[in-house]
C-alpha cells in the first residue's frame, strides 16, 4: 500500500511501536484485524466482548445506549485487556471528537461524511497542533496508551486512528476527495445506511448494480490514496469471505449477537 500524500506522518506511515496499540499494529502487518460493535452501556459486556480474541472494539456512541460515562468506563475496560477501543461518536463537531479522544480510546470512527471538508474538519479536531487543533487537558488518553502524558502528546498524532465511515450518495459521490485528505486513516462502509441512501431500502441483496458499484468505488478510491478500508459484515462467514477486500471487518453488534443465539437455541428447543 502507497503512503497517502501528507506533509506529516499519520496511523499509516508512522514508526513508532506501541504494544498497547493492537488494531494500529495489525492493519500495519496486514494480518485482516477483527472488530465489533458494542451498543449496550456495561463494563461487564466490554470486558466480556474484550475477551472473545477481536482485535478492536467499536463504542457505539451513534445508535447505541452509550453515553458519556459508559463511554469512558468501556473505554477503559476494553484497553485494560489489551484490545484497542474506538469510540464511534455521532457527529462531526469538534467537542464530541475531543470528548471521544480524552477517554484515552485508540481512535474514533464518524459517520456519513459526505465530502473532503468535512473530512479534514474531523482530522483537524482528531490531532494536536500543528497539525490540527485538538486541545489537551486530560491525563486518560496517556493511561489508554500506557504512556506518560509527554509520551503520549508526541505521539498521539502518528497513531490515533481517525477512520470516516462513507455511507451516502454524496459520500460515494466524493469518496476520491475525501480519501485525499491527509490524516483519513481508514474508510469503513456502513453498508445499511449505504442501501438505504442509494437504493431506498435495507438490506441490499448485494447484487443491485448501483450498490456494488458504490462498494467498489469506495474500495478503489482508499487503494488509490493508501488508506485502511473496512465494512461492517454480519457473521465470521462473510468475514471470511471478504478477506482481501478489505484491510478490517466489524462483525454484527454486541444487542444483535445475544439476540441472535437466544433466538436460534430456543428455535432448536422447541423442535
Amino acid at each position: 500500500m502507497n503512503a497517502s500524500a501528507s506533509s506529516y506522518v499519520t496511523a499509516l506511515t508512522t514508526n513508532i511501536e506501541n504494544p498497547r496499540l493492537r488494531l494500529l499494529n495489525e492493519l500495519k502487518k496486514g494480518s485482516y484485524p477483527l472488530m465489533t460493535f458494542m451498543a449496550l452501556p456495561s463494563v461487564r459486556m466490554a470486558q466480556i466482548v474484550a475477551l472473545t480474541g477481536l482485535d478492536g472494539i467499536i463504542i457505539d456512541c451513534e445508535h447505541g445506549h452509550i453515553g458519556d460515562d459508559s463511554m469512558h468506563n468501556s473505554v477503559a475496560a476494553i484497553s485494560a485487556l489489551g484490545v484497542s477501543p474506538i469510540v464511534r461518536i455521532r457527529g462531526p463537531a469538534h467537542d464530541i471528537i475531543k470528548r471521544a479522544l480524552d477517554t484515552g480510546a485508540h481512535g474514533i470512527m464518524v459517520p456519513q461524511i459526505n465530502n473532503a471538508e468535512e473530512a479534514q474538519q474531523i482530522v483537524q479536531s482528531a490531532k494536536f497542533p500543528p497539525q490540527g487543533v485538538r486541545g489537551q487537558g486530560s491525563a486518560f488518553p496517556a493511561i489508554g496508551h500506557d504512556l506518560t502524558m509527554p509520551e503520549y502528546m508526541k505521539s498521539a498524532n502518528e497513531t490515533i486512528l481517525t477512520m470516516i465511515q462513507i455511507e451516502t450518495r454524496a459520500g460515494v459521490e466524493n469518496v476520491d476527495a475525501i480519501c485525499a485528505v491527509p490524516g483519513v486513516d481508514l474508510v469503513f462502509i456502513g453498508p445499511n445506511d449505504l442501501a438505504q441512501s442509494l437504493l431506498g431500502y435495507v438490506p441490499a441483496r448485494g447484487d443491485e448494480p448501483e450498490f456494488v458499484g458504490a462498494m467498489n468505488k469506495i474500495v478503489e478510491a482508499a487503494r488509490k490514496h493508501g488508506k485502511w478500508v473496512g465494512s461492517l459484515v454480519n457473521n465470521g462467514a462473510m468475514a471470511k469471505e471478504v478477506r482481501g477486500r478489505f484491510d478490517t471487518v466489524a462483525i454484527t453488534v454486541d444487542a444483535k449477537a445475544i439476540q441472535n443465539w437466544y433466538r436460534r437455541e430456543i428455535r432448536l428447543a422447541r423442535l
